[in-house]
């Protein structure tokens, strides 16, 4: 049986851990380094660790920070924010990161994600998508959800999936940090077009909101946040829901 998985999400922004409501209105939660060592004590199966201003401040991503991460960390870790080039995947590989999360530059350059697939291997690309609902279908956004494409996100799920992507992080715009739920059918379309892991992000409230984003959804898994840097729920407390449901998730050690 399928194993589950629920990823914790760190949005970072200076260095510091940060979240908002459809990616404005900020607001700092902590270190990202020791909420990373938390999660993980807690459970947490991967980490992924975004630098949400990189590409709309057309710079680098944090290395160092991303290295002194990783050095805390015995679970997967995903990078991404600002990585623009095959030479950025094989930065962030060796500051630690396990697998690398390209949106912005991926639209832009849709053969760099064939181009890191094969220097790298596709386990290590994650086709990153931000998707908003607009005139019945979804628009793909790039620079941390401020500008909008042409693109409409399944359809670009199946390009980056032919292009050689391992996994898609699908958010919905809509949804983030509302704590409404995923957007059961965008996932669900994307899901269904791709035969790879899809992660389901953007509007996770409570531990049955993950549940539907994996049963419902047909999300591989889950990304979290805000209901975790809150107190409103835990990575055990999650996982117990989802074992109750009959979903095959790893244990809580």
């Amino acid at each position: 049986m399928l194993t589950r998985r629920l990823i914790v999400c760190l949005d970072v922004k200076g260095g510091r851990v940060v979240k908002g409501v459809q990616f404005e209105g900020l607001r700092d939660v902590g270190d990202p380094v020791a909420l990373a060592r938390r999660y993980e004590q807690e459970g947490a199966d991967e980490v992924t660790f975004l630098d949400i201003s990189a590409s709309a401040e057309e710079r680098g991503t944090l290395w160092e920070l991303v290295q002194r991460t990783a050095e805390r960390l015995f679970i997967p870790l995903t990078v991404g924010g600002g990585v623009r080039t095959v030479d950025d995947v094989g930065r962030a590989l060796r500051a630690g990161a396990d697998k690398v999360s390209i949106n912005s530059a991926a639209v832009a350059n849709p053969a760099l994600l064939t181009a890191c697939a094969e220097r790298f291997g596709a386990q290590c690309v994650v086709a990153s998508i931000d998707a908003k609902r607009e005139d019945g279908r979804w628009r793909v956004y790039t620079h941390g959800g401020k500008r909008p494409t042409e693109l409409d996100a399944v359809a670009w799920a199946r390009e980056c999936v032919a292009r050689g992507a391992g996994e898609v992080l699908l958010t919905s715009i809509d949804r983030d940090g509302a704590r409404s739920g995923y957007d059961l059918e965008l996932t669900r379309a994307v899901a269904d077009a791709v035969d790879v892991p899809v992660i389901a992000s953007g509007g996770a409230g409570s531990a049955e909101h993950v549940r539907d984003g994996l049963t419902r959804g047909g999300a591989d898994a889950a990304l979290v946040a805000g209901i975790l840097h809150d107190g409103v729920t835990t990575v055990g407390a999650i996982k117990s829901l989802l074992r109750e449901g009959g979903l095959n998730i790893r244990s809580v050690t």
